[in-house]
């Protein structure tokens, strides 16, 4: 029977026991029968007398040792004494706890008001009560004093730890937003992960379900942050991709990818794939190589055209995961100091594939982790943004209510990036502050001010971007009073005088970010800044024409990185007003409009045969007979003449010869005789 089950029969609580018989100098042998404790073992005991009042009798063996050094057998000694203490108060405790729960809630509860009276009580039966107020580890505790000492001590070993920003474990605030500390393109690896976010929408039982069971029949499984393996694809081997180190500058580490030979002809493969312009070729190809990311990529599109979303995901998913496979041990996704050069054609597949893994993200209703990956895809190149995420994190900011993160946003990098000169920040800025002032938990001072600065952006942004309020209230199915509606400034003239850029800009926004403006409280604030806006272009506000004079110069020509984002966004109404000169060359999937200053460490080899160089001709009996070559074999010598002459009479002479064959071989069959013409047959 354990001490607490004798003390709860004597009716006895923990503190409440008079001195030992060895504190008044008497044999603690009776009091440790009476207590049901055994007696110690001979030369196993504490070194000096021993003490009564103590419960467990190895409790008082690092106490004593602490006031003087011991000997190094001693200590042996010792350690084996405490691991013995150790491994019999972890059993005993199991047992009291599965007995007797109340108690120990009454035990802990009077260990605290133990600990309240220690200065009246004796420090001996302080020290003798102290050590079975938790658990029987701590080892160094021999006063009142010294165990405050050593609280502060792991009190301040918490407290740096805090301290230190473990990118996987940093917390957040209660609403979810970014605090000041951190930087302003930190990662969460938790935030990375999608099933967390429909976890706090419909809880772990509805997102998991049976999932579980079937986790644990895995045969492999390795950890990652983009994505998690499934037991649907291919056991993952080396593809031929690394990431190398380039140099680091000024804290800012760049990385590679790099393809190794092997990799490089399975390249080759694919782009001959590709232009054969045959889907099942690249289901060939991946059927032995599943982890090609490029192939994985572009057979994403393809399914996605025929509607099988989940599919098209699947691929997506199986890229990231094949690249982060050849992460750099030093590359990290949270730390937002790696870069990643995207004029290197290794690179690409990487932003690609985190892009259409956002997209898919967002569609499938995970904003905020689709606003993670936005982050991240802008962290491996802030200066270029070669994919043009910044027209597309204000949406995901505000889908996500992340409020605070768009306005720090907004602040810190309008200086040098010039961010209001964008439509989509230009408006979506001030519907931020709006929703923020709307929070009741907030306090009225920072309420007030938000609705300042929401009234004053909003008016500048109609001032410089008119065109846009037209089609948001048309996309909003709001009808304008008259006096909007009849006015010049915000009417079709807007939209028709404005540059071919700044029309792809807005119409980007509007029909990305429209559904955010039906709230019939954000239409009630937006109405009177639209009048106090035309108040201020009849009243002929040099704001007014200082956005006037901006819009012509500006916006003249979009950039590559802009008609690169409304491709990959398939955005019916900013694809629409794309020019011919980007709409009329063909578009990849796994490429998009690669970039003109590309940096390429392998080049693909020559073809021997160029079908495009043959004639009509040529092409139609090819289709007839596919062994039929005009050409003939590789010309050595074809800027030569004769050669080119000679060529030209020996495709004439095959042409003629297969001519040949064919009506040779054409059999024209006879119609069937009929035995009686006279047709004796009954008509019905």
């Amino acid at each position: 029977m354990s001490r607490r089950a004798l003390r709860r029969l004597r009716g006895e609580q923990r503190g409440q026991e008079g001195p030992g018989l060895g504190e008044l100098g008497l044999d603690p042998g009776p009091e440790r029968a009476r207590d049901g404790g055994p007696p110690p073992a001979p030369g196993k005991g504490p070194r000096g007398p021993p003490r009564a009042g103590v419960s467990n009798r190895f409790e008082l063996i690092p106490a004593e040792e602490s006031e003087d050094e011991p000997a190094a057998g001693e200590e042996q000694q010792d350690t084996r004494l405490s691991q013995q203490d150790t491994a019999a108060g972890s059993q005993e405790g199991s047992r009291d706890r599965s007995k007797e729960g109340a108690v120990a809630e009454e035990t802990d509860g009077d260990g605290q008001r133990e600990g309240q009276e220690a200065e009246q009580q004796d420090r001996t039966l302080a020290t003798s009560n102290k050590p079975r107020k938790k658990k029987k580890k701590r080892k160094t505790k021999k006063n009142s004093a010294g165990e405050t000492v050593e609280d502060n001590d792991l009190e301040d070993i918490d407290s740096l730890l805090e301290r230190i920003e473990d990118p996987g474990l940093a917390p957040q605030s209660q609403g979810g937003v970014t605090t000041d500390s951190r930087p302003l393109l930190y990662v969460e690896h938790r935030n990375l992960n999608p099933e967390n976010e429909l976890k706090r929408y419909f809880g772990a039982r509805a997102v998991l379900g049976d999932q579980r069971p079937r986790q644990r029949q895995r045969q492999y499984v390795r950890s990652m942050w983009l994505t998690a393996p499934k037991n649907t694809w291919p056991r993952y081997s080396k593809t031929g991709i690394t990431m190398q180190l380039l140099d680091t500058r000024r804290g800012v580490q760049h990385f590679t990818f790099e393809h190794h030979r092997e990799y490089q002809q399975v390249q080759f493969k694919f782009l001959d794939a590709v232009e054969s312009m045959d889907p099942n070729n690249i289901v060939l190809l991946l059927q032995m190589n599943p982890y090609h990311v490029d192939s994985l990529l572009q057979l994403s599109d393809v399914c996605r055209m025929q509607e099988d979303q989940e599919m098209a995901r699947d691929l997506i998913e199986r890229a990231l995961y094949s690249l982060e496979c050849a992460f750099h041990p030093v590359f990290s996704l949270t730390s937002g100091t790696c870069r990643l050069d995207y004029r290197r054609p290794e690179n690409r597949a990487f932003f690609l594939a985190l892009f259409k893994h956002l997209m898919f993200l967002e569609k499938r209703g995970c904003p905020r982790t689709a606003l993670e990956f936005c982050k991240l895809i802008l962290s491996l190149d802030p200066e270029n943004d070669p994919l043009c995420v910044l027209l597309l994190i204000d949406f995901l900011s505000l889908r996500a209510r992340e409020y605070t993160f768009l306005t720090r946003l907004f602040q810190e990098w309008e200086s040098h990036r010039n961010l209001s000169q964008l439509p989509n920040f230009a408006f979506s800025v001030p519907l931020a502050y709006f929703f923020l002032s709307q929070q009741e938990e907030r306090p009225e001072l920072e309420r007030s001010q938000a609705r300042e600065r929401a009234a004053r952006l909003i008016q500048l942004a109609l001032i410089m971007f008119p065109s846009v309020l037209m089609p948001l209230l048309d996309h909003c199915s709001v009808q304008p009073d008259a006096r909007v509606a009849s006015h010049p400034f915000f009417g079709l003239n807007a939209q028709i005088s404005q540059s071919p850029a700044l029309n792809q800009l807005t119409s980007l926004y509007v029909g990305r970010t429209h559904a955010l403006w039906k709230d019939p409280a954000v239409m009630a604030w937006l109405e009177p800044h639209v009048h106090e806006v035309l108040r201020m272009v009849e009243a002929q506000d040099a704001l007014v024409q200082e956005a006037e004079h901006k819009r012509k110069i500006r916006y003249q020509s979009a950039p590559r990185n802009i008609y690169r984002h409304i491709i990959l966004s398939e955005m019916k109404e900013a694809t629409a007003a794309l020019p011919l000169e980007v709409t009329s060359q063909p578009v990849m999937g796994f490429d998009p409009l690669p970039p003109l200053d590309s940096v390429v460490s392998y080049t693909r080899p020559e073809r021997t045969s160029h079908p495009s160089n043959e004639s009509t001709l040529s092409l139609f009996f090819r289709s007839l007979l596919p062994n039929f070559n005009l050409q003939g074999d590789i010309r050595h010598d074809g800027d030569d003449e004769a050669g080119a002459a000679q060529d030209l009479n020996q495709g004439v002479n095959r042409l003629m010869a297969a001519m040949r064959d064919m009506l040779a071989n054409i059999q024209f069959q006879e119609p069937p005789r009929d035995d009686n013409p006279e047709g004796d047959g009954d008509w019905d």
